[in-house]
């Protein structure tokens, strides 16, 4: 862990450098994950196929290296996956020096909860969410409407609910962290409660690769009942308020 005290000043090069550092050895723990995941990677594509395969349709690819690119697509967000505790551990580097030294100590639970809540949010996603969302897609097709799905778009639809989903899982931490930081409190987060519900439906909207409402009820829905375990993470960890010295404290009477 980088050894700073929480009144090191760092000039504003040393802190673009130390981001280029962290950037660079999360970019290495990608490339380690993207290494162990490629020789997997057609079972992988295999598998992601399943929620169209099942009901009886099969996918295409329209041009001769589509394939190969989507696996290595694929290869790369379990890469992404696999070496999530690494990139975690570089972020929680690099915002260690504005914490102060009793906090620190929250490095591994940062970790360790941070890496398992984005793989539980990509498994939502690929087992709860896109496989019932494929299936209510798909139910549009009839005799004088069939379906031809490309690899290419199929894959793309399933990594980008994927990733999105990692990623709104990690909401819960991200507001905890905040309110141990002192940044945000528990009263401000239940005061904006409703700004969080609109920015949910925005944040569905942006994050969903279409752009109808079902799609973005999926994500705004999980999302919103995350800022909720949020609030209740911060109320639970959150940092304290300092007691108020009484009068008769201050006056020694």
């Amino acid at each position: 862990m980088p050894r700073f005290s929480v009144d090191d000043k760092m000039p504003f090069m040393e802190h673009l450098g130390e981001l280029r550092t962290r950037i660079m050895r999360s970019l290495y723990f990608l490339l380690g994950g993207l290494l162990i995941a490629f020789p997997f990677s057609e079972k992988i594509t295999d598998f992601l196929a399943r929620p169209v395969t099942k009901l009886g349709y099969k996918l295409v690819f329209t041009a001769p290296a589509e394939a190969f690119w989507v696996q290595m697509k694929v290869a790369l967000i379990c890469g992404l996956f696999i070496s999530a505790p690494g990139i975690l551990y570089q972020v929680w580097a690099f915002i260690a020096p504005g914490l102060h030294a009793h906090e620190r100590k929250y490095a591994v639970p940062f970790v360790v909860i941070g890496s398992l809540m984005f793989i539980a949010g990509g498994a939502f996603s690929l087992f709860v969410v896109t496989p019932y969302a494929i299936a209510f897609l798909l139910s549009y097709a009839r005799e004088t409407l069939q379906p031809m799905i490309t690899l290419e778009n199929h894959v793309d639809f399933l990594l980008k609910f994927t990733l999105a989903f990692g990623l709104v899982f990690e909401l819960p931490l991200i507001i905890t962290l905040l309110a141990r930081m002192g940044v945000v409190t528990t009263k401000q987060l239940s005061k904006n409660r409703k700004y969080a519900i609109l920015g949910a439906f925005i944040a569905g909207a942006v994050l969903t690769p279409t752009p109808d409402a079902f799609n973005q009820t999926l994500m705004a829905g999980p999302l919103i009942l995350l800022y909720e375990v949020g609030i209740i993470c911060a109320r639970i960890f959150g940092r304290r308020p300092a007691p108020v010295a009484q009068p008769s404290e201050v006056t020694g009477g």
